[in-house]
């Protein structure tokens, strides 16, 4: 069986993480993002996950419009965070 979750991603250009993540040249620290695919998760089925596997690609700019996307297919879940435009920002497995 497989099933996918999506979740519009958006970083405010104010993030409190940003400031210190580049100053004058702001990036959305990974972190962030990990911590929104969480939330994802959670959205969709209600529960924590113990463990993220994580491979960065590309990076996200404060208020650029991205797409988290949870593919379930028998016991893998997978997570990709893409651009608007298709571009892969980062992509892993998680593990409840």
């Amino acid at each position: 069986m497989s099933a996918t979750h999506t979740v519009p991603l958006r970083i405010a250009r104010d993030h409190p993480a940003l400031p210190g993540h580049f100053p004058g040249n702001p990036l959305v620290p990974g972190v962030v993002l990990l911590e929104r695919v969480a939330a994802a998760y959670r959205q969709w089925r209600g529960a924590r996950i113990e463990r993220l596997d994580a491979k960065f690609v590309q990076p996200l700019l404060p208020g650029q419009d991205a797409m988290i996307a949870l593919h379930e297919e028998g016991t893998r879940l997978r997570f990709e965070v893409t651009r608007t435009d298709g571009e892969v920002l980062a992509r892993g497995m998680l593990h409840g």
